[in-house]
Order: C-alpha cells, then structure tokens, then sequence
C-alpha cells in the first residue's frame, strides 16, 4: 500500500514539474506576443497620423455616408496587405543576420519619422465614378489596398515582420489594429477633424514617437 502511496505522489510530482515547466516557457511567450503585438499596434498607429489613408478614410465617409460599410472595407484590405507585407518580412529574415535587422528597424524608425512630416494628398479626380460600379465596400478596399502599397505602414509592416519573424502573424494583427485605431475615428469625425485639430501638430507628435522608437530600438541589447 504504501509503495503503491509513493508511486501516486511521485507521478504526481513528475505531473507537477512538468507543468511548472510548460508554465514557465509559456509565461515569456505569452509576453513576447504581447509586445510585439503592443509595439506594431503603437508604431502603425502612430505612422497612419496625417497619412494618405487617413485622408481617404475622411474623403470617402464623406462622399458615401456609410461609415460601417467603409469601415469593414477599410480592415479587409489592409490585412490582406499586411500579410503580404508580413509574410515578405519574415522571409527576409531567413537571409539577414539579426544585428542587421535591428539596424534596419533602427532606420526604418528615423526615415518614417523624417517622412511623416511630410503631408500627404489623395487624388478626388476621376476614379471616383469608375469606381462606383463597385459599390461601397469594393471601391473602399480596392482604393485602400492600393493606397497602402509602398506606404509607410506597409513599410513599417515589413521591418517588424523581419525583425520578429516568430510572432509574424501578431505584428499583422497588431499593424492592422492600429490602423484601424487611426482610420476608424476618422471615418466617424470626417471632415470635422480637420476643423478642430491641427494635422501638422500631429504628425510632429507623430514623427517624434517613431524618433523615440529608433533610441530605444538601439539601446537594445
């Protein structure tokens, strides 16, 4: 009986070390998911400020009134986009050395910085009515999913994506969040943002985030 009592509190044990140790390399990822998902939620939010696309989110809710509508059409497109930005971004880091990734994070920080400075305009010219055919939602993903090639988020994408290859699939979530964060309000104010808030004083706070962004990426160990 009492071999059989120190056999059931052994297997007990090895049970328990097992878990303490599934529980101490879940706890670290759990919180590096986290920060990278924080960290690409922060940077795209703050890179969409003043952006082309944010412009084009107050341009279409004032031209079509539906702002649910857009605004679903706005979340399709850009994670379609960001996962082939993210998707590109991890497999550039299978060919570059680490410390070459963080420096790239580094000036990619700096020039999307110097860049948000720089405002942004969108075309209302003509694709307006060719576009219509399209309804709503079609011409609002097909406009935003091109507006995001080469833009900054995408870019910013790309460089998270590369430097956090593991947890590729939450720097797009995260990268799609925070442009939602930026672009949804927007739908919503119109064009009373620009009435009450000066843009240009938002993308200096802006520019001056991503100048933080690239300090603290370098002092990185």
């Amino acid at each position: 009986m009492s071999l059989c009592c120190d056999g059931v509190r052994q297997e007990g044990t090895r049970r328990a070390g097992f878990s303490d140790r599934r529980d101490a390399v879940q706890t670290p990822l759990m919180f590096e998911i986290f920060q990278t998902t924080l960290l690409s939620t922060g940077v795209v939010a703050a890179a969409e400020i003043g952006d082309k696309t944010m412009l084009l989110a107050v341009f279409l809710a004032a031209r079509f009134r539906k702002p649910w509508t857009i605004i679903l059409g706005i979340f399709v497109a850009t994670f379609l986009n960001h996962v082939i930005a993210g998707a590109l971004g991890a497999t550039l880091a299978n060919f570059i050395s680490a410390d070459l990734l963080r420096w790239i994070l580094i000036v990619s920080f700096i020039a999307m910085g110097i860049w948000i400075l720089i405002p942004d305009k969108i075309d209302e010219g003509g694709n307006d009515d060719r576009l219509r055919r399209f309804g709503v939602f079609g011409t609002t993903v097909i406009l935003f999913f091109i507006a995001e090639v080469g833009d900054k988020t995408q870019v910013a994408t790309v460089a998270l994506a590369a430097r956090y290859p593991a947890e590729a699939f939450w720097v797009v979530c995260g990268t799609t969040l925070g442009l939602m964060i930026a672009d949804a309000p927007a739908v919503f104010i119109g064009n009373k943002l620009a009435e009450k808030i000066s843009m240009k004083l938002m993308r200096q706070i802006a520019a001056a985030v991503f100048f933080i962004l690239a300090v603290v990426a370098y002092l990185e160990a």
